[in-house]
């Protein structure tokens, strides 16, 4: 049939065709092993991370991000049993790389700022932090954005990158809370009992923690007021519910006990 064909060139036709085939063979073969030596890696690395109790935004990423890195050395390693010349296509990938850095470099930043957050874990779901003057309980940490609730019921949206530059606060770090509230009384009251009145409100609160441990004292002699000082502390989840009873139930206190609470006034002297 291929009579034509003289014997040397139909021989060449045969061994190249016989080594494209065995080189075909060896690349799928070296693709299956592969892929299936990827999915153990991944399958040894998600039960490490999991015994170390990591995030599980964080583990799904990782090991997303490690399955494609894998699987693209893989690539590349079964397009050089094939033959093909992979310098120049690693030399591709590395420049497309560094222009999709720099291209990206804020977001990149994100990235590794929410990677750090999740390991180290300042704060965390549910946590109420200050954070670039925002105060708000976490309600998402994700790969390049913290997600906030502010007491208004607003959402914020802070990236990762601006919280680990800056100073954050984290309310709900320790068990207990410590809450401060200051109250003014006349010059013409009498402390002892204004302590004692306050001592009283402070007995009743069920939101404060162990209230005979609370210190009560003067702190300042103001302009038109001798101002007490109210040290307690308070469960995190209470301190808002705190804050917004104590004052009420303090001044109907003092207002029975017939002490006021003087607001800023002066003296003025006219001379003829």
């Amino acid at each position: 049939m291929f009579d034509f064909i003289s014997p040397e060139v139909r021989d060449n036709l045969l061994t190249g065709a016989t080594s494209a085939l065995s080189k075909l063979a060896l690349a799928l073969l070296f693709l299956i092993i592969g892929l299936r030596v990827i999915g153990f890696v991944s399958k040894m690395v998600g039960q490490l991370i999991a015994k170390y109790d990591f995030d599980q935004s964080l583990s799904k990423f990782l090991l997303s991000l490690l399955s494609a890195i894998l699987k693209i050395l893989l690539i590349i390693s079964v397009l050089g049993v094939l033959g093909v010349e992979t310098t120049s296509f690693i030399a591709l990938i590395g420049a497309a790389g560094i222009a999709l850095g720099a291209a990206l470099s804020g977001t990149l930043q994100n990235f590794a700022a929410g990677v750090m957050v999740l390991i180290f874990k300042p704060y965390k779901v549910g946590d109420v932090v200050t954070a670039q003057e925002v105060t708000g309980q976490v309600e998402e940490i994700q790969i390049f954005n913290t997600i906030l609730a502010t007491p208004a019921n607003d959402t914020v949206i802070v990236p990762n990158a601006q919280i680990t530059s800056g100073i954050v606060t984290n309310h709900t770090a320790k068990k207990y809370r410590r809450f401060d509230f200051v109250v003014g009384i006349g010059y013409n009251d009498d402390i002892d009992k204004a302590k004692e009145v306050l001592r009283e409100v402070v007995s009743g609160e069920d939101l404060i923690e162990d209230p005979q441990k609370a210190v009560i004292e003067v702190i300042e002699l103001g302009e038109s007021s001798v101002n007490l000082s109210v040290f307690c502390y308070t469960k995190p989840e209470n301190y808002i519910p705190l804050s917004a009873t104590l004052p009420e139930k303090v001044k109907k206190a003092l207002d029975k006990a017939k002490i006021s609470i003087p607001f800023p006034q002066r003296d003025v002297h006219m001379h003829n």
